[in-house]
């Protein structure tokens, strides 16, 4: 195998004990450990899953996990229970696990969510903040994670021809702007794109977020590039990224194995945002 990896597993080990003590610090200052609630609506399997994961990593880091779990998707009780944490002097923290269900608006739900409090950067308060790099900011935990990534291994982003595969609120967009933040050329693709390795070709920093295994072949890469791979997909019980592996890792001279990779920065990219959260209510 020719690429180096980029080990989400172990980054995230350092960044653990790095936020750990912060939220220690934290709590001895104020008296209270961080809060951050979980609205779910439903039982979608991934969205339980998930849950699951945040729970774990709160307890980790020290971080007080309020969950919020309605049996059934209820629009209208949704968007009151998403209001009335906003206005909880005791949450500092607010996220949304999507999807919210059949019938129920994600607009009016998150429109009840306090952006102060929005960790996943879902707002528009805070989507437009990210699109005009101004000012202090909640950002998406998922790309943020990625950009960790590639900053603890030394990745230089100045300059560099990005091309991200994807164009979701949640991943491929946000990700695509904190790059350009970052002054790399960003080409964004997506299916409606022409001549898609081509424009994939051309990339020195490949981002893949568009949920198909697999997707993006060794043909699709130039040699030496720098492959990040968002993907959660299953194939026959097993976790595959949009990214073949083994064949585009013998192209590429850096790489994001999945699971292993942008998934375990994630959950610790949303307790950063917490704590920053708890930090600015204490400040106000």
């Amino acid at each position: 195998m020719a690429a180096e990896l980029l080990d989400g597993r172990e980054t995230a080990k350092a960044i653990r004990g790095e936020i750990s003590e912060a939220v220690r610090l934290f709590s001895e200052e104020s008296g209270r450990a961080p809060s951050l609630a979980v609205v779910r609506l439903g039982e979608d399997p991934a969205s339980v899953s998930y849950a699951k994961m945040i729970s774990r990593t709160c307890e980790q880091v020290g971080v007080r996990f309020s969950p919020h779990f309605l049996a059934e998707a209820d629009e209208k009780e949704a968007v009151e229970l998403v209001g009335g944490l906003s206005a909880d002097a005791g949450i500092d923290a607010i996220m949304v696990q999507e999807p919210l269900g059949g019938g129920v608006s994600r607009e009016a739900v998150i429109a009840a969510l306090d952006p102060d409090k929005d960790v996943d950067g879902v707002h528009p308060v805070n989507a437009g903040r990210l699109f005009q790099g101004a000012g202090d900011f909640l950002a998406p935990a998922t790309p943020s994670g990625g950009m960790e990534l590639l900053d603890r291994y030394g990745i230089a982003l100045q300059g560099k021809r990005a091309v991200v595969v994807g164009r979701s609120n949640v991943v491929g967009r946000p990700m695509a702007m904190m790059l350009m933040h970052r002054n790399a050329t960003v080409t964004v693709c997506h299916s409606r794109t022409l001549d898609l390795a081509t424009e994939c070709r051309r990339a020195e920093l490949l981002v893949a977020a568009i949920g198909k295994p697999g997707f993006i072949t060794a043909d699709m890469v130039s040699p030496g590039a720098v492959v990040v791979d968002f993907g959660v997909n299953f194939v026959e019980g097993k976790m595959v990224g949009d990214v073949a592996f083994d064949e585009v890792s013998v192209e590429a001279g850096w790489i994001t194995p999945v699971p292993g990779g942008t998934g375990p920065m994630t959950n610790l990219m949303l307790m950063r945002n917490v704590l920053k959260a708890a930090e600015q209510r204490r400040r106000d």
